[in-house]
């Protein structure tokens, strides 16, 4: 464990316990760029990269790779897009678990702008849940990391428990696409192992968000707010890494065979395919699907080559590319036994068949 974490943590749990005033009337706690909302309430607003190309406008392709976009009806342009993220008393987001710090960004003149909310105590959670869902009107599309299961639910069971009307949002979660991009490439899938790993972000000395809950009790107990004011930072990063992975994602989906970006080929590939068959709208992205299948096959895929070989004996009417794209596959490593039978079935029938 870092030293400096590990003096963090030992600072939360020596906290005297007896102690507990709001925030704001605590002597001796600086909030520096954070102004009052109220007794309980502090705000802060802050740019933060990335910043946007001009005239930047996202491909045909983004909702393959973010398919709640399917949903959503059409390609957002930057202004749409309002990235949301909660740090909460909790992680299991019963009814008992509450958001105390709220962060949203929006493109603003090409540049990243992050609007926090802090609540310092539980008085005043009416006039917090009200200030989000102010903040999410008007936005036609939410962006998170895991936020349908998570943050969304966490604010509307807020919502219910203060008689506020739930906001009503369309929302992209980048955290199944996240995954069929970069599980097979890392340890996890966390959002910050993928800022770190893939995108070549810096978050050293962040404070995780596992402890978020642990340092806001500490701080109702009398505690510093260092370590609090160390969570509102991670959050400003969690918001700036969600528009870094979205963009990411948008540069991907616009030319995936020459993206300076790593991720599983493989696995888009046939994802991409899959997509193309469901949804007939997006037929003209075909090309680009075949040209993922194909690289694929050449670099050993056997699945890719698989699919390949379907298409072509079946759409085609090609029997010799079928037989081609089989035995490509029948080449790669690793088969397992039943898959190799079922191939070498198949490479007999085809090799049987007029032109095979």
């Amino acid at each position: 464990m870092p030293r400096d974490l590990k003096a963090r943590l030992g600072r939360i749990r020596s906290t005297p316990k007896e102690k507990k005033s709001p925030g704001l009337k605590r002597e001796g706690l600086n909030w520096p760029g954070w102004v009052e909302l109220g007794p309980y309430i502090l705000k802060r607003v802050k740019t933060a990269e990335p910043v946007l190309p001009k005239n930047l406008n996202f491909d045909d392709a983004l909702p393959i790779l973010i398919p709640d976009l399917l949903r959503y009806g059409r390609i957002p342009g930057p202004a749409d897009l309002l990235f949301f993220d909660l740090e909460t008393t909790g992680l299991s987001g019963g009814a008992g678990t509450l958001a105390f710090l709220a962060a949203f960004g929006r493109f603003r003149d090409g540049k990243l702008e992050i609007t926090q909310y802090l609540l310092l105590d539980y008085p005043g959670e009416s006039e917090f849940v009200e200030l989000m869902v102010k903040e999410m009107e008007g936005s036609p599309l939410i962006v998170s990391y895991n936020g349908k299961t998570f943050d969304a639910q966490i604010l509307k069971t807020r919502c219910l428990m203060n008689g506020i009307r739930p906001p009503d949002i369309s929302h992209a979660d980048l955290l199944h696409p996240s995954r069929r991009l970069w599980k097979s490439l890392l340890p996890n899938c966390s959002q910050a192992t993928i800022e770190v790993s893939i995108l070549g972000l810096d978050r050293t000395g962040d404070i995780p968000g596992s402890l978020a809950p642990e340092i806001w009790f500490s701080f109702l107990r009398g505690g510093s707010n260092d370590d609090l004011l160390g969570i509102c930072d991670h959050n400003f990063k969690d918001i700036a890494g969600l528009a870094c992975i979205f963009l990411t994602m948008a540069e991907i989906a616009r030319k995936p065979l020459e993206s300076k970006y790593r991720f599983d080929e493989e696995a888009l590939a046939l994802y991409w395919n899959r997509l193309l068959r469901r949804n007939p709208g997006l037929s003209s992205l075909g090309k680009t699907g075949a040209l993922l299948l194909e690289n694929s096959a050449r670099k050993g895929s056997a699945r890719a080559a698989i699919v390949l070989a379907i298409d072509a004996e079946w759409r085609l009417r090609d029997p010799r590319l079928a037989l081609h794209y089989v035995e490509r596959a029948l080449a790669a490593h690793e088969l397992p036994d039943r898959l190799r039978d079922d191939l070498e079935k198949r490479h007999r029938r085809l090799k049987a068949k007029p032109g095979g």
